[in-house]
């Protein structure tokens, strides 16, 4: 090969390696809705499996076989990242469309006060359990939001307001989804043993189990009445999300003014956190703010149940989107070495939420 050819062929190299990465989100974004589309096969395949609960395992499966894992851990990651992120706040923002201020207060100021005393409980059990036990990270913080409010959506929106760790997120997610699925098998049998009628029983659901489709799942298997209760419950719970993201924000931002003022450094809510110096999250997120108009605007009543039907199917493809991506976050061989401890607070925290999930729907029915 002559000089002024190899020199050429050095200099188209050189132009090729400094060219940006081609793509940028999208080839992320496409596996994504990849993702979702097998989602829903499996979902329509096997009714019991909740579509969001099949885009976790499926984002999982994507991370870690063969073919896919070099393009999920490369050219994919960015738009996988965008999809666990923007695209869970708009879910949020679009949850607030199945809840108004009249279903809350139809529930009796009991029901709500139970459910109020269920959040407390397992948030600060959880929380408490997590850190005694030495998890890494946001994991402690994120395991109690997702446990005690709704699940996957819940530890979306904490981890944005917290600024927590990718992985910390997707381990936490992974664990969440896993025991919300175990409940959809396990609460139906102890329907008879715990002596709970239609309404109790569908009152404890939604007392305790973590995300909404989930809920739906476990209920319907009590009956009509089961369901509505449980969907009501269920309900009320994600309203708290808003004053759990509010007050996650201000712990934040408390502790980054601490931590400067003392050494310099960032404080965070737990050890771990990804937030910068200098920054400070808002008290009320602009995704939080968009859920609750959301919820004032289901209450005027100007939506028709059309608008109200497209939205729902909407929010369910947004985060199925975003826990597919978060899904392929998950990295196994990490949860393999804190597995122990990490399934040890699940159990705990299943434990505390169904135990006084329980004793509040049998004083307050």
């Amino acid at each position: 090969m002559s000089g002024g050819v190899a020199l050429t062929l050095r200099q188209r190299a050189a132009r090729t390696r400094s060219l940006p990465p081609m793509g940028g989100d999208a080839p992320g974004l496409l596996l994504a809705a990849l993702g979702v589309a097998a989602a829903i096969a499996v979902h329509a395949t096997v009714p019991a499996v909740p579509k969001l609960t099949a885009a976790v395992v499926l984002g999982m499966a994507a991370a870690h076989l063969p073919g896919l894992r070099p393009v999920v851990r490369g050219v994919a990651r960015p738009g996988l990242s965008t999809a666990g992120k923007r695209l869970m706040r708009l879910g949020i923002v679009l949850l607030g469309l199945k809840l108004s201020l009249g279903d809350v207060i139809g529930l009796g100021w009991a029901t709500v006060a139970m459910v109020l005393a269920v959040v407390a409980a397992t948030f600060t059990g959880t929380l408490w359990l997590g850190r005694r036990l030495g998890l890494p990270g946001d994991q402690p913080l994120l395991v109690a939001t997702g446990y005690s409010i709704c699940g996957a959506s819940a530890i979306g929106a904490v981890s944005q307001a917290a600024g927590s760790e990718e992985e910390d997120v997707a381990a936490s997610v992974a664990l969440v989804t896993l025991c919300g699925t175990l409940a959809i098998a396990v609460l139906p049998l102890l329907q008879q043993p715990l002596g709970l009628g239609e309404v109790e029983f569908g009152r404890w659901v939604g007392a305790s189990v973590h995300d909404v489709g989930q809920v739906v799942a476990t209920a319907q298997t009590g009956g009509a009445g089961a369901l509505r209760e449980a969907v009501l419950v269920k309900l009320m719970r994600v309203v708290l999300l808003a004053p759990l993201v509010a007050g996650v924000a201000v712990a934040v931002r408390r502790n980054l003014r601490a931590g400067a003022a003392r050494a310099g450094t960032v404080g965070a809510v737990s050890a771990g956190s990804s937030v910068k110096a200098g920054s400070r999250p808002p008290i009320v997120p602009l995704f939080v703010a968009g859920f609750l108009a959301m919820i004032v605007l289901r209450t005027t009543g100007v939506l028709p149940e059309r608008v109200l039907g497209l939205a729902g199917d909407a929010q369910e493809l947004l985060l199925a989107a975003a826990l597919f991506g978060l899904g392929s976050a998950v990295h196994l061989p990490t949860m393999v070495r804190t597995g122990g401890r990490i399934a040890l607070l699940g159990l705990g925290s299943w434990v505390v939420v169904a135990g006084v999930s329980y004793a509040g729907v049998l004083i307050t029915t």
